[in-house]
């Protein structure tokens, strides 16, 4: 069975209001997190020849286990990915995969560079959900 992972930014709030978000819907646990600055996450962008300092992109990863050479989705696609692993209403987001990827990024890209000044930087607590810990690869 596949083991999908979110690669997100760590230290943006509004990065982590989403991973919450999903978290909260995905009752059956199917998707996994790690920040994108983590060792995990670090190691499989050097693998992909990723960028591993450019934190305004999520990766989302179809199958941790078993990974392929360019087989991660990125910005718009990784988190319409994301929200269909998800399902419920996180499915209906996913929905936006009908627009075209140059149609959605622009939207993404200027959300990515005003984040912080929008959602400021994460301040790390305690999940709400003790057994969320289990789904990260690393936090």
């Amino acid at each position: 069975m596949p083991r999908p992972v979110l690669l997100y930014d760590g230290e943006c709030g509004l990065c982590n209001r989403l991973v919450r978000s999903l978290l909260r819907s995905d009752r059956a646990g199917r998707l996994n997190y790690a920040p994108l600055q983590s060792a995990p996450a670090q190691g499989y962008l050097r693998t992909q020849t990723l960028p591993t300092q450019d934190f305004d992109s999520l990766v989302f990863v179809p199958d941790w286990d078993r990974p392929v050479v360019g087989g991660y989705r990125l910005r718009t696609d990784g988190a319409l990915a994301a929200c269909a692993v998800v399902g419920g209403m996180w499915r209906v987001v996913s929905w936006l995969g009908v627009l075209p990827v140059w149609v959605r990024d622009p939207f993404y890209k200027i959300v990515a560079r005003m984040r912080y000044a929008l959602f400021g930087e994460y301040r790390p607590a305690p999940l709400p959900e003790p057994e969320w810990e289990k789904r990260f690869l690393a936090r």
